[in-house]
């Protein structure tokens, strides 16, 4: 029987049960999904302390990747064996789940599962970011607090790729040299430095065109300063507690400045923008400019782990939950392989940790792969 993870009331990470789940025919519209990866985001603990409240029990988690198993009625986009990634579908800690058609993007044979699935929620968040809620262009020069977390490192790359230059701010030194090497040209320490003066400093007194905010309540309203007459403050996030209310006026007081508060939801809710926004996404991946750090990987069973590393910001990156079984053609394409045929598909690998060791344990099946050859 499939594995879930399930929050049957808001709490800390013990409230995380790794439990039996019964899944079911997709209905109409949907798609009955195996999976072979979930990404952890900041958002998953937003849900599971019930800071933005969800009906219990739930499965957290709202992105990942995977092969379709079964189609519902209606769904002529996708069928069993398609290799698929979403964002924005809460329910992802699971072996398998239902998900609507409509949230379903098809991975490109560049793109391996645990890429996707790292990258999906982070990556289509610094797209939006970028080119929708603020236009980076070249020449811009913008601030990016939390430059080390998983929305960061890709969305750095990114407008240094566009040309910008990039000031990120991270939370301890430890961070620095990853920053620099995911391209910040400048990266300012926010919890002992003020982090508003030496922005200015570095941009010679003008400011900053927009200031990218996950962090939220700390680096509030402080971000503000940071700002040229004009200038854009993007709130995304909220890591270290929700903005307080505040007097309207002092974005006049400031420059005339703007202040935004989007979501992902927003911009891919239409099926166009769902797919330029993933399109763009591969796209800059595939081709070298942005690459998507991996570094932290936790067998489902122990997502309590992961979400304590999570919310104490010990992590960098992307953590991401692998599930019980991924295919020998994954894991070479997630090792690096330049190619990898289809047939591999026939050949299950199971993971397991004994002792904190991972152990491989070879299981071989005749799937639906085999002998295909090629790459799907």
């Amino acid at each position: 029987m499939p594995k879930a993870i399930r929050v049957h009331s808001p709490g800390g990470p013990e409230k995380l049960t790794y439990e039996d789940v019964e899944i079911g025919a997709p209905k109409a519209g949907e798609v009955r999904l195996r999976q072979r990866a979930v990404g952890l985001n900041f958002i998953d603990i937003y849900h599971r302390t019930g800071l933005y409240p969800m009906p219990t029990p739930f499965v957290p988690g709202s992105e990942g990747a995977g092969e379709v198993v079964a189609v519902g009625e209606g769904v002529s986009a996708f069928k069993p064996g398609d290799r698929v990634a979403y964002a924005g579908a809460i329910g992802s800690y699971a072996d398998e789940r239902i998900v609507p058609a409509r949230v379903l993007v098809k991975l490109p044979a560049s793109i391996d599962f645990e890429t996707a699935a790292a990258m999906m929620l982070k990556g289509m968040t610094a797209r939006y970011l970028l080119r929708r809620s603020f236009r980076v262009e070249k020449g811009h020069t913008i601030l990016f607090h939390a430059a080390a977390g998983g929305v960061g490192l890709i969305a750095c790359q990114w407008a240094k790729h566009l040309g910008a230059t990039v000031i990120g701010t991270v939370g301890s030194a430890d961070k620095v040299d990853l920053a620099k090497k995911n391209g910040c040209d400048h990266v300012i320490l926010y919890r002992s430095e003020d982090f508003a003066k030496r922005a200015k400093e570095i941009t010679g007194g003008k400011g900053c065109e927009v200031v990218y905010d996950g962090v939220g309540k700390a680096t509030f309203p402080a971000s503000l300063d940071c700002l040229k007459p004009l200038g854009y403050f993007v709130s995304f996030g909220s890591a270290s507690g929700q903005i307080e209310a505040f007097n309207i006026n002092i974005l006049s007081a400031k420059g005339s400045l703007f202040a935004t508060r989007p979501s992902l939801g927003a911009y891919i809710a239409e099926p166009k923008d769902l797919a330029e926004t993933a399109e763009d996404l591969f796209n800059v991946v595939a081709s070298g400019a942005v690459k998507i750090p991996i570094n932290a990987r936790y067998p489902l069973k122990d997502a309590v782990e992961a979400h304590r590393a999570l919310e104490s910001r010990a992590t960098t990156g992307a953590t991401v939950l692998m599930l019980l079984f991924q295919t020998w053609r994954d894991a070479a394409l997630a090792a690096g392989a330049a190619e990898a045929p289809a047939f591999l598909d026939g050949f299950r690998i199971t993971f397991r940790l004994a002792a904190g060791l991972p152990a491989l344990v070879v299981v071989l099946g005749l799937l639906r792969g085999w002998g295909r050859g090629g790459r799907r």
